[in-house]
C-alpha cells in the first residue's frame, strides 16, 4: 500500500505545481491575469507591474525585463528604480508565510468509575496544499539617456534584457 501511495503523491504534486506553474512572459491579458502592464506617469517616469503565479523572484524579474524594454522602445538608456512593492507592500519580501496557531482547552467529564478534569494545550503549524499563490511586482522607474548613475537601483536597459531574456 506505502509503495503504491507515494507515487501517487509525488505525481499528484508535480502535476499540480505544472497547473500553477508561471505563464509564458508577456502583456496581461484581463484583469487579475499573469502578464505586465504599465502605466506612463510623466514623459521618462513609469509604472511597470508583472503578476503572476509562483515564488517572488521570476515574477519580479520579469518586472524588471519589462522595464529595461520600456525603456529602450522609448529611447532612453538607462532605468532606476524609484519604488518597488512586492504584493502591493513597499519592499516586502512577498512569498511563503508561516502559519501558527495555538490553542488551549478545558473539560470536566463524570462517567461510571468516578469524574475527573482535564486541560490541554496544543501548538500547531500550518501547511498550504493551494499551490503556488498569485504574486505581483510593481516598480517605478525613472529612465534617462547617457551615463548610467552610479546608484544600486539604477540598471543599463540593454544589459538587464541581454541577462534575463533567455532566463525567462
Amino acid at each position: 500500500m506505502i509503495r503504491l501511495t507515494l507515487p501517487l503523491i509525488a505525481a499528484a504534486g508535480l502535476a499540480l505545481s505544472a497547473c500553477a506553474s508561471l505563464a509564458p512572459y508577456g502583456p496581461q491579458t484581463g484583469p487579475g491575469g499573469q502578464g505586465y502592464a504599465e502605466q506612463r506617469i510623466e514623459s521618462n517616469r513609469f509604472r511597470v507591474t508583472y503578476s503572476g503565479v509562483g515564488a517572488p523572484g521570476p515574477v519580479a524579474d520579469m518586472a524588471l525585463l519589462r522595464a529595461a524594454e520600456l525603456t529602450t522602445a522609448q529611447g532612453y538608456d538607462w532605468f532606476e528604480v524609484t519604488q518597488r512593492w512586492i504584493d502591493g507592500r513597499p519592499d516586502s519580501a512577498g512569498g511563503m508565510r508561516p502559519s501558527v496557531g495555538v490553542s488551549y482547552g478545558s473539560g470536566r467529564s463524570s462517567g461510571r468509575y468516578g469524574s475527573y478534569s482535564s486541560s490541554g494545550v496544543g501548538v500547531g503549524v500550518g501547511l498550504n496544499f493551494s499551490g503556488p499563490s498569485p504574486t505581483s511586482t510593481t516598480l517605478e522607474v525613472v529612465m534617462g539617456n547617457g551615463a548610467k548613475p552610479d546608484r544600486p537601483n539604477a540598471y543599463d536597459a540593454r544589459g538587464v534584457q541581454d541577462s534575463l531574456r533567455p532566463r525567462l
